[in-house]
């Protein structure tokens, strides 16, 4: 479909590019110059219902508050979609879809799954229902923190206060530097050096004897008028209390010095979104998958050996698991391949340290750690925490979607094992002093935590943050455990904490403790944080001596690793009831 010289595309999610764009050209020349068959799966694509696009159109260059329900239905699913497929849980993709339908005058009542949305939406008047159906998931945390922006620079341009951050201007800087050549290494300074060319305009208009409102309103000024922030920070807190933001309390003034925000304007930023590269090419991200791996090996008792067999072998093995994907291969036989090619590089490592070393051969455990970049963590988690606020079918979904990717992982590792003739049975002991055993730990998690931050495309700022948080409860949950404490216990009190650290990083960003850039995402913080307690040791086990019909010792490694993983989304959520009066209450 054209408009002028425009191709307009459509959203369509494909394996390995998450949601790349398929053209619906109309043309006759182009018609004439494809396969028809070739022409009809591009219009009719498999995975989503093909949308009548001119009911947009007419609205395209309108203010959104002013458009038809389509075209606000648009934004408002897209934004869903966005964040769905971003791998956050389907009570974040509700309460983002609501933040948007919000100031548009829009109820909207959404059924999520992990894979689709099937969304209703109503303006009062007229009535509207959109289904987006994606064929796979991914996590990307930079994506849940962008959108969580593009909320509220939405928001105030739509007249209604900031909900998620202290001040809009954060967010304004933010949306209108994602363009820049600079943004891809660095969407933060590029957003500060656009505030800083904001600031120079706005001293140059002043020197002339113009007024900041002769043109659009500057983020700087907006951070001048509302330093204090104060009724940001309310309306905020009002929104995750479940009420309606004080829309009466923002400033007239204020409101009418920004243009009207029309519908191709929100769409060509959530397109930016939509198409940033990966922060990280295939081989950073295996560096941080080999750093999280051989980390991992430690803090379950590996030794020097064990870590440098997971090292190479997880390292290796993330590395073509990011060619495959790029390819668009299917995510199971992609996790079974390089799990097996990750499981069979760290025996291999350690066969040839063998030679110098003997007792390096001695050490059959080492690849179970080689193989825990594959673990995913935080479908495990966000599938608890959708359970926890009473969203069944969704967090059902996701836990049999980790379910497969498990069985599948720890089926090509047992596999393996078989082929090359390893028994493993555990690490030895490493005798170290409870002192310095405990240092080694807090350095161990932090870099865990940090590596698997990576692996979900997390800004470095955003991967320092839950290093930190993730090495302080991770310390403290093996400590407990040393004490004597049952493992279980121990992870629920980890998450706990996990959770509480990442409020009270929020509140401090909020109230200008720390700087507005550092205020992410809370489930962008807790997951990475605690996926480093994920016992995927049990689960390899579990899976192992079922393979030799072990029956007894497969049921109690794996009610093990069940109650483990049971306790972590609980910690989790108990945390956001603790601090969060939408958790606390049902209404």
């Amino acid at each position: 479909m054209t408009q002028g010289n425009k191709e307009w595309t459509r959203p369509v999610h494909i394996v390995g590019r998450p949601y790349a764009t398929t053209s619906i050209v109309s043309s006759p020349a182009d018609q004439h110059n494809q396969n028809a068959n070739a022409t009809a799966v591009r219009k009719y694509h498999s995975h989503a219902i093909p949308l009548d696009m001119e009911d947009i159109e007419r609205d395209w260059d309108k203010p959104v508050e002013e458009a038809g329900i389509a075209a606000k239905a648009s934004i408002i699913v897209r934004v869903g979609m966005l964040d769905l497929g971003a791998g956050t849980g389907s009570f974040r993709v509700r309460e983002m879809m609501h933040r948007i339908a919000y100031p548009l005058g829009v109820h909207v009542r959404a059924d999520v799954n992990l894979t689709n949305i099937e969304a209703a939406c109503t303006d009062g008047k007229n009535r509207i229902t959109e289904v987006v159906d994606l064929p796979t998931t991914g996590v990307n945390t930079e994506r849940i923190w962008l959108l969580e922006h593009f909320a509220d620079w939405f928001n105030a341009h739509c007249g209604v206060g900031s909900m998620y951050h202290a001040k809009a201007s954060v967010s304004e800087a933010l949306m209108e530097s994602m363009d820049a050549p600079e943004a891809q290494k660095s969407l933060v300074q590029a957003a500060r050096q656009r505030r800083k060319q904001k600031q120079a305009e706005l001293d140059a208009r002043r020197i002339a004897g113009q007024t900041p409102s002769e043109g659009r309103k500057s983020p700087i000024s907006d951070d001048v008028k509302s330093s204090n922030g104060e009724q940001a920070f309310t309306d905020t807190h009002a929104s995750e209390a479940g009420q309606a933001p004080n829309i009466a309390s923002n400033s007239s003034a204020d409101q009418s010095e920004r243009k009207p925000l029309t519908v191709r304007q929100a769409h060509d930023r959530l397109d930016v979104i939509e198409h940033r590269k990966p922060l990280y090419t295939p081989a950073f991200s295996a560096l941080g998958a080999a750093i999280a791996c051989a980390a991992f090996v430690f803090l379950l008792g590996g030794g020097p050996y064990d870590m440098i067999g997971a090292f190479v072998g997880a390292g290796i093995g993330h590395f073509l698991r990011r060619l495959m994907f790029a390819r668009r291969l299917n995510q199971f036989f992609v996790t079974f391949v390089s799990v097996a090619v990750a499981a069979l590089v760290c025996t291999g490592t350690l066969r040839l340290i063998g030679l110098a070393d003997p007792v390096a051969l001695q050490h059959d455990t080492a690849y179970i750690g080689a193989m825990l970049f594959v673990i995913p963590g935080f479908p495990l988690i966000t599938g608890g925490l959708d359970i926890a606020k009473l969203d069944f079918p969704s967090g059902v979904q996701r836990m049999f979607y980790t379910l497969s990717l498990i069985l599948m992982a720890t089926l090509a590792a047992w596999m393996v094992a078989l082929i090359v003739h390893l028994n493993p049975q555990g690490f030895e002991p490493l005798n170290l002093n409870p002192w310095v055993y405990a240092g080694l730990r807090f350095i161990a998690a932090f870099a865990g935590v940090w590596g698997f931050s990576v692996l979900f495309n997390s800004p470095q700022r955003m991967c320092y943050t839950a290093a930190i948080i993730g090495a302080i409860t991770d310390t403290l949950r093996l400590t407990f455990v040393d004490f004597g404490m049952p493992p279980e216990a121990a992870a629920f009190i980890g998450a706990l904490l996990a959770g509480l650290l990442a409020t009270a990083w929020r509140q401090a960003v909020r109230h200008g403790k720390l700087p507005l850039y550092l205020g992410y995402p809370r489930i962008c913080l807790t997951v990475p944080s605690i996926v480093i307690m994920v016992p995927g040791m049990y689960m390899y086990q579990a899976m192992f001596h079922l393979g030799q019909y072990e029956i007894q010792q497969s049921l109690d490694w794996g009610f093990r690793a069940f109650m483990v993983i049971v306790c972590l989304p609980i910690g989790l959520a108990m945390a956001r009831v603790l601090a969060d009066k939408s958790w606390r209450y049902d209404v």
